[in-house]
């Protein structure tokens, strides 16, 4: 339970609801407390007036001091005046109640969709400063459940089971109060069954609170599973295995339908439970009482008698909702537990304290840069040591696990190295704030995602705000804009999810100009241009390079024959630079690079002009 003290901060923010809300519940209930006072007057009046007719009947001195006052006002009127105005006060008792019923909930409740608001946010907010190291060991359908299933499950706790739990208490209060001012015996023998009630509530909460973790963890595995095939779904079809897929899911499926009947049937014992405690309670409280009046015990009454009756009726529903109130608590803070548990992993990657913004123009240089991938252990990156002078183009080439996308997100900081350093502008890289640093690279990842939007605003990502021109021009340089004009909706065509609708090819270039819009002093290309064809990717290279004239650009990739204009190739391998040089130096070195080029020769011999 600790867990939920987290949240003690969102009851702060909005104290003044908090606070309303409790005020009108304690209304709410001493307005309906009132109710049985004038249903018990009712009562004896009518015995009374059978009995002694004519005869005044004063209010019992134990009522609360408005009802005595008032009821005493009217005592010495005729029978039916008495009734007449002891109904007109249960009816605006019970309109008054229920408007400040009405106020609980809006107070209440909508404090508790407030804070869900705050919650999903600050969840989100995190989301976005964790880096990447975070979410290679997460996956996406754990995370979307903690911001939806378990921020719901806390809004649950902090609207009605906190709103259910002070009504529970006012209700208790007023009504044990009212009790035992009216009869102490009768009390003692209304409430003894409470213990056993709470007793009782103490260990099947501890069942639920267990169950309903393990709940959580398998409705994570079970939305990962679901995202994931939805994600794949392309290649779950061409490698036909839908069957396999429903089975696996059916199969998690079960699982966590198993746990929550489990837990459904754990939960059905409270009801049966209060009904019969509550029923027993009603029981002996009639036969006490009946048996106080025939042996005319002093002060019992048929009134008090069905005064009593409704106090246990109205405790009725509060204590029945303990049950509901205690596993929404606990449910709640299961959910918060795994929220805190990621609220509190802190980024690795973070700004150092001297950092400040500055202006990148371009120059990088890596001094001995060592790096292991702290997931895997794999050490990617060995001794790597390279000058870029600021508006050089660079092209990092190598076979397929030689080192090249790491060296871009070293760049980018998505990670810190293990040791060397890496330097811009002659400055250490940590001296730069990591959003300002960011804000002045662009890059084009070997993955290319793309929003399910239109591609105006895939393209536009890039650059907020830019104009329409700019994007148009953005898309000609990319060498896209001319197949987005074949289609139907031209720039507002909708990509679908992940750009499903697009072909690689498609995606790729749209992903380069959403980095070119950027306009930055420093651009990254790693390996974005794999989907195109050898023709496609020259006529890229060559609009790019006018683009790319006062910038520098670093192009990871894995074809040679568009590299001749680069001011200097590096050639990596097993994490180390190899070889590098202009073209045709690697070339007459005949060693890592000659070998591609030649491999890469043959298998284009098919295609006169794709050079």
């Amino acid at each position: 339970m600790k867990q939920l003290s987290s949240l003690n901060k969102y009851f702060w923010k909005y104290r003044k609801l908090f606070f309303l809300g409790i005020l009108f519940v304690v209304l709410t209930n001493y307005f309906r407390i009132l109710a049985p006072q004038i249903t018990g007057y009712v009562i004896n009046t009518v015995v009374h007036s059978i009995q002694k007719p004519g005869a005044a009947d004063v209010p019992q001195k134990n009522y609360d001091i408005i009802v005595r006052n008032v009821l005493t006002q009217f005592d010495a009127q005729p029978f039916g005046t008495k009734i007449l105005f002891a109904g007109l006060i249960l009816l605006l008792l019970a309109v008054i109640s229920g408007l400040f019923m009405f106020l609980m909930r809006q107070t209440i409740i909508v404090m508790s969709r407030h804070i869900e608001f705050d919650q999903k946010n600050e969840v989100f907010g995190h989301y976005q400063q964790l880096d990447t190291q975070f979410y290679k060991t997460h996956s996406t359908g754990d995370l979307m459940n903690r911001i939806s299933e378990d921020v719901s499950r806390v809004r649950m706790y902090t609207g009605p089971a906190v709103m259910y739990f002070i009504n529970l208490a006012a209700v208790i209060g007023f009504s044990i109060f009212f009790m035992m001012r009216s009869d102490v015996k009768l009390t003692v023998v209304a409430l003894c069954p409470l213990p056993i009630l709470a007793i009782t509530i103490y260990f099947v909460n501890n069942i639920i609170d267990k169950k309903s973790e393990r709940i959580q963890a398998l409705l994570s595995n079970l939305t990962s599973n679901a995202q994931e095939s939805f994600s794949g779904i392309r290649v779950i079809k061409s490698f036909v295995q839908e069957r396999s897929m429903q089975r696996f899911f059916a199969e998690n499926s079960e699982a966590y339908k198993t746990n929550a009947l489990s837990l459904a049937k754990t939960e059905a014992i409270y009801f049966p439970s209060m009904a019969l405690l509550i029923g027993l309670s009603t029981l002996v409280t009639i036969m006490v009482g009946a048996l106080d009046v025939v042996n005319d015990v002093q002060g019992a009454s048929v009134g008090k008698i069905a005064e009593f009756v409704m106090y246990i009726q109205m405790l009725t529903f509060p204590v029945s909702a303990i049950g509901w109130t205690a596993s929404m608590t606990q449910r709640a803070a299961a959910s918060q537990r795994r929220i805190n548990e990621f609220m509190n992993t802190q980024p690795v990657i973070q700004d150092a304290r001297n950092a400040r913004a500055q202006e990148m123009k371009g120059k990088i240089s890596f001094e001995g840069v060592n790096f292991t991938y702290p997931h895997t252990g794999i050490q990617a990156i060995k001794d790597f040591s390279l000058d870029i002078k600021a508006g050089e183009k660079i092209a990092v080439v190598g076979r397929t696990g030689s080192g090249k996308s790491t060296i871009a997100q070293l760049l980018l900081r998505m990670y810190d190295v293990s040791s060397g350093v890496i330097r811009y502008d002659d400055k250490p890289i940590g001296e730069f704030p990591l959003r300002q640093m960011r804000d002045q690279l662009s890059y084009v990842p070997q993955d290319v995602f793309l929003f399910s939007d239109t591609v105006k605003n895939n393209i536009r990502f890039g650059r907020a705000g830019a104009s329409d021109e700019e994007v148009n021009q953005a898309a000609r340089q990319a060498s896209i804009y001319d197949e987005i004009s074949y289609f139907a909706e031209g720039m507002q065509t909708m990509v679908g999810e992940r750009g499903v609708t697009l072909s690689g090819g498609q995606k790729q270039r749209i992903s380069i100009a959403r980095a070119l819009i950027k306009n930055p002093n420093i651009v990254i290309f790693d390996d974005c241009l794999s989907a195109v064809d050898a023709r496609t990717e020259k006529t890229i290279i060559n609009n790019l390079y006018s683009y790319l004239q006062d910038k520098t650009a670093i192009i990871i990739t894995h074809r040679i024959f568009a590299l001749f204009q680069f001011d200097k190739i590096v050639v990596m391998d097993d994490g180390r630079i190899a070889e590098s040089g202009t073209h045709n130096e690697l070339l007459a070195q005949n060693g890592i690079y000659a070998a591609m080029y030649r491999k890469q020769q043959e298998s284009e011999t098919a295609q006169p002009d794709s050079i």
